[in-house]
């Protein structure tokens, strides 16, 4: 294998890790703050998530285009004695979903690992090499 396909792969797996890395972020952010009712807005907390892109050359890896908050509706819950809660007694909870977010964490963190285990096979690789060379 030349070192102009190697490369790549590298550039690949990293692209990854720093991809995964930011969604593994943004899923403790939502965690965190799946109780939140108030933030600087005045709103409850909403959550977070990454928009990725594969890059336009076909093993390019992926591109970070932008983390945006979900626009998805509040929860509404039932909460008379809340500080937050409104006249009826109900207050509006972030629309963070803890199963949703358990399973992205998940997938995140495969992911991730999977990226790491190519730049350690890259890195046994160079080892492999450079001790045949010498």
């Amino acid at each position: 294998m030349s070192i102009d396909r190697i490369a790549p792969m590298v550039d690949i797996a990293a692209s990854g890790l720093r991809a995964q890395s930011l969604r593994l972020n943004l899923i403790a952010g939502n965690i965190a703050n799946a109780q939140t009712t108030r933030t600087v807005t005045g709103q409850p907390y909403r959550r977070k998530d990454v928009v990725l892109q594969t890059t336009a050359d076909a093993l390019g890896g992926v591109t970070i285009l932008n983390v945006e908050r979900d626009s998805s509706a509040f929860r509404q819950v039932l909460m008379p004695g809340h500080p937050e809660a409104d006249k009826d007694g109900f207050v509006k909870m972030p629309n963070v979903d803890l199963p949703v977010e358990l399973t992205n964490l998940a997938t995140a963190s495969r992911a991730y690992q999977a990226n790491v285990a190519v730049l350690k096979r890259y890195q046994d690789m160079v080892e492999v090499t450079v001790e045949l060379l010498r």
